[in-house]
């Protein structure tokens, strides 16, 4: 058990042993996370607070729109660094959890990159995190192997690996194992800065880089955070600035009317823009939940045909390419369906077609999560793209306002839809709490952006009593007769062995919480951080 204080540093470990963190929690590496916490962490709550300011002028009638005090950034004819070598060609990444089977996987899948995701792929137990951490230190020496305790079958890197990118946790979410001065370390500075001190010189030694991903950004002054950090880390680590290269999700809303400002923060150091389309339902339907006029329809009914999400795309390739930079197209979530063929070929061609409007549109490379997709995207980019990317399309055709953005989608409210809400934000939830972060269901690989559509919708239809397909209203009572009959049929599914031993009586209590709530709970990940904390601790005790 760490119970570790460095009285030099005032930093405390309050956390399990776990394997392989004697190569991960070293003296050197604490010092250098109690350099980046010290510099950077008090900055972070008045970034926080800044969301919760725009969310009040939301709720008191103000609409978004483009900054006027960064009209000349907008306006402005800048671009980025240039990119390194490896980060040319990004037609087909993969993305996926930390673990040592799964990292052997997608960096052998024939991808081009693979996202190593400590955030929404990765439930944030101490054991996940350290193993995780200690697993791409491995990788990024390619000595990583792995051995499943169960089959006994062997995973060992190939010759050929995908390049190598990592995504920390968003500024909202904290590491409560790690304190310095009494105070938990902001989760994207402890995952980036562990990776960053133990494997960047590594990377730069093998002719590639310390690669992120960015994630949950609302404004361009996170960006600027970020920017000043990945100054300070080269620094202090002797290497160039620039070395660092980092894709930023344009996965809120807000960051929608600011993606030529962040792309202006990070410029010495972006390696583009990323479609995270899941979350950006997610944060349309969070900032907009209390305008009566923004109820959504069923999740299934907001494709990305959807004329708000047809112009966020469009106008994030067209300003990444007017800016020199890649603007990567989002995830394809369907997996193979081994036992119905029918199925899946219909999921496939799902997955063709969309691959198909990325690549038109502009795109430079596309998301899948999982490993059979990879040849279907590369299929259909290779055909279609036949340089690495295709900057030079620069679509100045597109034009976008903020009416675009903000133009709600219409379509049917269900029962039907109520339910796969439930079922999904139920199941997921009860991975996540239990350890997992990335689970199969209903042949979707579903992380926390599905499950936070999930439950925001619901909360949604409830806050302004939407009308059901029958003509009634969701009301709490019909939505909690809803959850009865869902549980008592996952029940009957999964058997009353699984069922009872696992967590979804925790995960039901959490689902309603944050769906009947007066007030909206911004990430259902801290709620349900403080229950697997509690779960860690009772089992230690």
């Amino acid at each position: 058990m760490w119970m570790s204080q460095n009285h030099d540093m005032n930093l405390r470990l309050l956390a399990p042993r776990v394997p392989g963190d004697e190569s991960v929690l070293t003296p050197e590496a604490l010092r250098f996370l109690t350099s980046l916490a010290r510099k950077f962490a008090d900055r972070v709550p008045g970034l926080l607070a800044r969301r919760r300011d725009v969310q009040a002028r939301l709720d008191a009638g103000e609409r978004f729109d483009f900054l006027a005090e960064t009209r000349g950034v907008r306006e402005g004819d800048w671009t980025v660094a240039p990119l390194p070598a490896d980060l040319l060609d990004r037609r087909v990444e993969i993305t996926g959890p930390v673990d040592p089977k799964m990292i052997i996987n997608a960096l052998n899948s024939g991808a081009n990159m693979f996202m190593a995701d400590f955030e929404d792929a990765t439930s944030p137990t101490w054991k996940n995190l350290i193993e995780g951490q200690a697993a791409l230190r491995l990788a990024a020496r390619r000595e990583l192997r792995h051995e499943d305790p169960t089959t006994g079958k062997r995973y060992a890197l190939n010759d050929k690996l995908a390049t190598l990118l990592v995504r920390p946790r968003g500024w909202h979410l904290s590491e409560k194992h790690v304190e310095l001065d009494g105070k938990p370390l902001p989760g994207g500075l402890f995952d980036f800065g562990l990776f960053f001190f133990h494997n960047a010189r590594e990377l730069v030694r093998r002719g590639t880089g310390p690669y992120f991903y960015l994630p949950k950004m609302e404004s361009h002054l996170e960006a600027r955070l970020w920017n000043d950090v990945f100054l300070f880390a080269q620094d202090a680590l002797g290497l160039p600035a620039g070395t660092i290269k980092a894709t930023v999700l344009i996965e809120t809303l807000p960051a929608a009317f600011e993606m030529d400002e962040i792309l202006y923060e990070l410029r010495q150091h972006s390696a583009g823009l990323n479609c995270g389309r899941w979350d950006y339902i997610f944060s349309f339907i969070k900032r907009l939940r209390n305008d009566p006029a923004c109820v959504m329809p069923d999740r299934s009914l907001v494709t990305m045909e959807q004329h708000f999400l047809r112009s966020y795309t469009q106008l994030l390739v067209k300003t990444c390419h007017r800016r020199g930079v890649h603007a990567m197209g989002g995830m394809a979530a369907q997996i193979p369906i081994k036992s119905d063929p029918e199925a899946n070929r219909a999921a496939l061609e799902k997955v063709r077609a969309d691959k198909l409007r990325e690549v038109k549109d502009g795109h430079d490379g596309t998301w899948v999560a999982h490993p059979g997709l990879v040849p279907l995207a590369r299929e259909v980019f290779d055909a279609h793209m036949s340089g690495p990317n295709q900057i030079e399309r620069k679509r100045e055709d597109v034009r976008v306002t903020a009416a675009d953005l903000l133009k709600v989608p219409s379509g049917a409210r269900t029962e039907a839809g109520l339910r796969h809400n439930i079922r999904v934000g139920v199941q997921y939830l009860e991975a996540w709490i239990s350890g997992l972060g990335c689970v199969p269901l209903y042949n979707l690989m579903e992380d926390a952006a599905t499950a936070e559509i999930s439950r925001t919708q619901v909360w949604q239809w409830i806050r302004h009593q939407a009308t059901l397909d029958d003509g009634e209203p969701l009301t709490v009572a019909r939505f909690r007769a809803a959850v009865d009959g869902e549980m008592a049929a996952l029940r009957a599914a999964l058997g009353e062995a699984r069922f009872d031993g696992g967590r979804f009586a925790e995960a039901r209590e959490l689902f309603e919480r944050l769906s009947v709530g007066d007030t909206f709970e911004e990430f259902l990940t801290l709620p349900a951080y403080e229950l697997l904390i509690t779960r860690a601790e009772g089992q230690r005790s």
